[in-house]
């Protein structure tokens, strides 16, 4: 039998979102390689979808992503709706897909990290912030998903073992206790 506590995963978001979000305006800005730089908004909307999907991956991959397009010269909108396509896909086929299957999860990351940012940086040439296609792909492109894709891995790695803030998982001091044959809060 499995308990939905919301409360729960609401206060995880909220963690998650504080975290995710004071790196991308502190520390996403000013670590850069080329003219990429890591997406936190991508990185927590991943989470969210690879750990708990449905509509609240959709809504935080949104929420995610005009937060990215506010604190960014780009146009409005349009990480957020990469971001709740990328969720939205992300999250679809099970729930807490991170704590069963890491490799898989962080090929799935990966291939929605090439898709996005290439994606938005076409998008930066065609409003004319970008000088060529070489700049998109080589420049931008290409260092923001290695970084992104490296930014990921401890979240990865956090989030598998279910000793995150709470997303999926298993919890903490779960184990049977003496005397018990079967303990059915793990099933």
């Amino acid at each position: 039998m499995q308990v939905k506590d919301t409360n729960k995963n609401k206060r995880s978001i909220g963690w998650l979102a504080l975290v995710c979000l004071v790196l991308q305006l502190a520390v996403a800005p000013n670590l850069a390689l080329g003219n990429g730089r890591i997406n936190f908004a991508l990185i927590f909307s991943a989470v969210v979808a690879l750990t708990i999907g449905g509509r609240t991956g959709v809504a935080c991959g949104f929420l995610s992503g005009l937060v990215f397009d506010l604190s960014t010269t780009g146009p409005v909108g349009l990480m957020a709706l990469l971001l709740t396509i990328s969720s939205f896909q992300m999250g679809m086929e099970c729930r807490n897909r991170l704590a069963g299957e890491v490799g898989p999860s962080m090929m799935l990351f990966a291939i929605h990290a090439v898709l996005v940012s290439l994606f938005y940086h076409v998008a930066m040439l065609i409003v004319g912030q970008a000088s060529s296609i070489f700049d998109v792909i080589v420049q931008r492109t290409l260092p923001t998903l290695l970084l992104t894709v490296i930014a990921f891995i401890p979240f990865a790695i956090i989030y598998s073992r279910g000793e995150g803030t709470g997303l999926g998982g298993r919890q903490r001091g779960s184990h049977s206790k003496k005397g018990q044959k079967y303990n059915i809060g793990n099933i």
